[in-house]
């Protein structure tokens, strides 16, 4: 019996990175295992979120959101972190197996790390104990349920490779116990661009929101930053951002055709993964 496991922070309005990069993937997944489950990961959402009427309001809307694009309640079950005490038992048994090497090599601390080195600051600041071992909660979260798979983008892979060395470790000292986990990473989606070029990211203001009004969105792709050619002008479908989100979404045929069209030789596309959840 194969189990998929995915979670989302209740951090604010989802975006379409979110949807691309992490919803649709781990939606699709979970159709094709045997067990799939999908918690709000509302104490993840603690290291930035201290207002407990927005957690508790952003919690709801993120499990109304999953229903809507998609999630099946028969066949996925849906949860909140904090309704899982076992989570946090787990986590702090993992704690005392950790080394703390492997949580300052974590790419979340270590991009903090470095964000202040560049701004002049001490090293640590304004990092707390919630980022810095947030990979040993995510490895709870991830561990207590068994599972297999767990979908995520490149840049959170090695989250899983952390729960996978900390089942192993685990198993080394009490026992075949914890099922070592597998990060399940779709090379055909790439890393969604913001409409500054940058990865889309609510911490960037770069994003397009999934359930904002047709005005705003089209307010928004209206600012996708484009090179100084004419809108007629041929350009290149690899670095043109504006195509980059249309084969999303596109089928292979429409992709196609639209890559050829703005490019002098016909470009070779990868065939895009296009289904939209409603």
């Amino acid at each position: 019996m194969t189990t998929a496991l995915s979670g989302i922070k209740p951090t604010g309005t989802l975006h379409l990175g979110n949807y691309l990069g992490m919803i649709r993937p781990a939606l699709e997944l979970a159709g094709r295992c045997d067990r799939s489950f999908y918690f709000i990961a509302d104490y993840h959402a603690l290291n930035t979120v201290r207002d407990p009427d927005a957690l508790r309001s952003q919690t709801l809307d993120i499990a109304a959101s999953l229903l809507v694009l998609g999630l099946d309640p028969e066949r996925t079950l849906l949860y909140r972190q904090s309704d899982v005490p076992e989570t946090f038992e787990l986590a702090t048994v993992l704690a005392a197996i950790t080394p703390k090497g492997a949580m300052n090599r974590a790419h979340a601390y270590k991009a903090a790390v470095a964000e202040n080195q560049r701004a002049g600051r001490q090293a640590d600041e304004g990092v707390n104990m919630g980022l810095y071992t947030y990979p040993i909660l995510m490895a709870a979260d991830i561990l207590l349920m068994q599972a297999d798979l767990v979908p995520v983008g490149k840049d959170q892979g090695q989250h899983v490779e952390i729960a996978r060395d900390l089942a192993e470790a685990f198993n080394g000292h009490f026992g075949q116990v914890l099922r070592p986990p597998a990060a399940a990473i779709d090379e055909t989606v790439e890393t969604i661009p913001g409409l500054d070029g940058r990865k889309m990211s609510k911490s960037y203001g770069n994003v397009i929101p999934l359930f904002d009004s047709q005005g705003e969105v089209r307010r928004l792709v209206a600012r996708i930053k484009t090179d100084s050619r004419r809108p007629e002008e041929q350009k290149d479908p690899a670095t043109c951002l504006l195509f980059g989100l249309y084969r999303q979404f596109a089928t292979p045929r429409r992709s196609r055709a639209s890559a050829v069209a703005t490019s002098k030789a016909a470009w070779a596309m990868p065939r895009p993964r296009v289904s939209w959840r409603t």
